[in-house]
């Protein structure tokens, strides 16, 4: 079974979250926005299973359909929870806004490294996501993405690559590593139109 996100996109196989785990933590992430700009405690972990996996998440924010915000966590190393309530760009949101944002979260799956040379043919647009990184420089793009700006593979791996302030042709050199991910996407229905989530 492929779960769609906000857009209708299938994104991944088998995922974890139930419906009420989704509803959940777009319940928590917009109370943690609140709180957070109201400067009320932010609420507590919301009691329902999912919100204990530890995966990957990005949240991502638009108003009338234009990104807004996007920050997240790669690393399986903390609760879902935290990529609502540790994201510092919240901060410039003001409580004037609410009303017209709209949440998304992208869950991520584990990642897979590709075998260099990279094949861009194993880069499939709007199912993979992609991660580049080179020593230090490491960028991330959410699976919607590329689908989203009706890029191809190489130019979604050109586009994370630039991102990762690397060359945009750096995916092809051994010294790159790239993986590609899943993410399980789901939002609230509040505006018309799709903003690009970033990462």
């Amino acid at each position: 079974m492929r779960t769609p996100s906000a857009g209708g996109n299938p994104t991944i196989a088998d995922p974890e979250l139930t419906p009420a785990d989704r509803a959940a933590l777009l319940g928590l992430a917009r109370a943690t926005l609140e709180a957070h700009l109201e400067g009320r405690p932010l609420p507590p972990v919301c009691a329902v299973p999912g919100a204990a996996l530890k995966r990957g998440a990005f949240v991502t924010l638009t108003e009338r359909g234009a990104l807004r915000g996007c920050i997240g966590h790669i690393a399986a190393d903390r609760e879902l929870v935290a990529a609502a309530r540790d994201d510092p760009r919240f901060a410039p949101v003001s409580r004037e806004e609410l009303p017209s944002l709209a949440l998304e979260i992208s869950v991520l799956s584990e990642r897979t490294l590709l075998p260099a040379p990279v094949d861009a043919e194993r880069v499939v647009v709007g199912r993979d996501g992609l991660i580049v990184r080179r020593e230090r420089l490491i960028a991330l793009l959410l699976p919607q993405v590329g689908r989203e700006y009706h890029w191809g593979p190489e130019a979604f791996l050109a586009a994370t690559c630039r991102k990762a302030g690397l060359p945009p042709d750096a995916w092809r050199e051994p010294a790159t590593e790239v993986f590609t991910f899943q993410a399980d996407v789901f939002g609230e229905a509040r505006e018309a139109g799709s903003g690009k989530g970033e990462g």
